[in-house]
């Protein structure tokens, strides 16, 4: 596969998944034996893990929007730095819903081989997003 496909692959993981709730997109997209070095918390690995994790991610936050900040493509690799945004109005790692707009941000590493993203790593800012969760200390 081509650079240029493998982007075009990449960006239907935040674009539709994400951004409108259709994890059959893990299905074409993602290899069913992924490596995947960045599980979402609280789920088991892989594509499975994110197809149990988006729905789970939107019911907290049902207006989540990421947007693709920086994306960089080189041979089998394409690398997103994303912002995502979305109110928290459903509980998320068991923390109720609060109603606040919540921002955060997300890097993802992915390697492709015929068509699938067979490798994946991941960072997002899990700690920011948990502060804007919580309530201000001392009150």
């Amino acid at each position: 596969m081509s650079a240029e496909t493998n982007k075009t692959l990449a960006r239907r993981l935040p674009l539709e998944a994400y951004n409108k709730g259709n994890i059959a997109v893990f299905d074409e997209v993602v290899a069913a034996e992924v490596i995947d070095h960045f599980p979402p918390p609280g789920f088991p690995p892989g594509r499975e893990g994110y197809k149990m994790f988006v729905p789970a991610l939107r019911a907290a936050f049902p207006d989540l929007t990421y947007s693709l900040d920086l994306e960089i493509v080189e041979g089998d690799k394409v690398v997103h730095k994303a912002t995502a945004r979305g109110t928290h109005r459903g509980e998320f790692m068991g923390i109720p819903g609060t109603g606040k707009q919540v921002v955060w941000t997300e890097t993802h590493i992915l390697r492709f081989a015929n068509g699938q993203v067979v490798e994946h790593w991941g960072n997002a800012d899990q700690a920011g997003m948990m502060q804007q969760l919580m309530p201000p200390q001392g009150l």
